[in-house]
């Protein structure tokens, strides 16, 4: 059976990524200025800080369409005898419930609610990727994601809650607090939601690195990869985080992403993810 894996463009998956395994890519779409865009073919992470920076208003995102699905699962069906379709957590957009919808129309998809985002959502889709190529079928590739999922550590440290708060997914009172004691919060996300965790104090190579030590404290991680996303973190603090992930963490491979239009919509500029997989 020749299956194609596919995912919406929440995933934040390298382009290169991408085409070794031949993924779908579904855009979300990015609302600026009354302008509808699709995140990654028609706008940009720069256009929404800059946006903003402008005009003060946030962008907003809206999830693939149902007729959106339909039109792309029933193309990848003109090659393949399957799709196994990975969206955003279905805690956070439309996305699943629509693809859903779009499988009830069509024979041979599967979609799946990743209950994660950005790389957190990206490595389940690569792995399934992986299975699909080794031959594995629909079933058995089904239940190893879904296995997965409870072992993928997704979490970010922002450099302030501007824009989580702006777009409703995050307390004024939070906020307010994070921003007039000049702290840094990190989000974690569990069993598909975003919950506001531990804040740090300093500049940013300080209080990146006090959060990969406080995640790499929790242990019992698979050191065979770490992925870190960001949306325009400096270069020296991402070179610095990644020798941290290594010389602490003991990680052998590190898989470097930027943070596609979706995910920027709601973090900001300046923010880094990890994710990570445990044992």
């Amino acid at each position: 059976m020749k299956i194609k894996i596919s995912a919406d463009s929440t995933c934040d998956l390298p382009q290169y990524i991408i085409d070794e395994y031949d993924i779908g890519i579904s855009p979300l779409y990015v609302v600026k200025g009354g302008e509808s865009l699709k995140d990654g073919r028609e706008i940009c992470q720069n256009d929404i800080f800059e946006h903003y920076r402008s005009t003060g208003s946030l962008c907003t995102t809206a999830a693939v369409s149902f007729g959106d699905y339909v039109d792309t699962f029933g193309e990848y069906l003109k090659e393949y005898d399957a799709v196994i379709h990975f969206t955003i957590s279905s805690g956070m957009s439309a996305c699943y419930q629509n693809a859903l919808l779009a499988a009830g129309e069509l024979e041979g998809i599967y979609p799946v609610d990743s209950a994660n985002l950005s790389v957190g959502m990206g490595m389940l889709v690569v792995r399934a990727a992986q299975l699909a190529a080794e031959g594995k079928s629909v079933q058995e590739i089904l239940d190893e994601i879904e296995a997965m999922k409870a072992k993928v550590e997704m979490s970010f440290v922002l450099d302030a809650l501007e824009y989580l708060h702006k777009g409703g997914r995050c307390s004024a009172v939070a906020a307010l607090g994070a921003n007039l004691l000049k702290l840094h919060p990190s989000i974690e996300v569990h069993e598909g939601a975003m919950s506001v965790g531990k804040k740090y104090r300093g500049n940013m190579e300080k209080y990146v690195s006090a959060y990969i030590a406080e995640k790499l404290a929790e242990g019992g991680f698979d050191t065979r990869t770490a992925w870190l996303v960001d949306s325009g973190v400096p270069e020296a603090v991402k070179e610095a985080a990644a020798a941290q992930l290594k010389a602490e963490g003991g990680f052998e491979e590190l898989i470097f992403s930027v943070a596609g239009s979706t995910i920027c919509c709601h973090c900001g500029p300046n923010t880094l993810g990890i994710a990570l997989l445990k044992n």
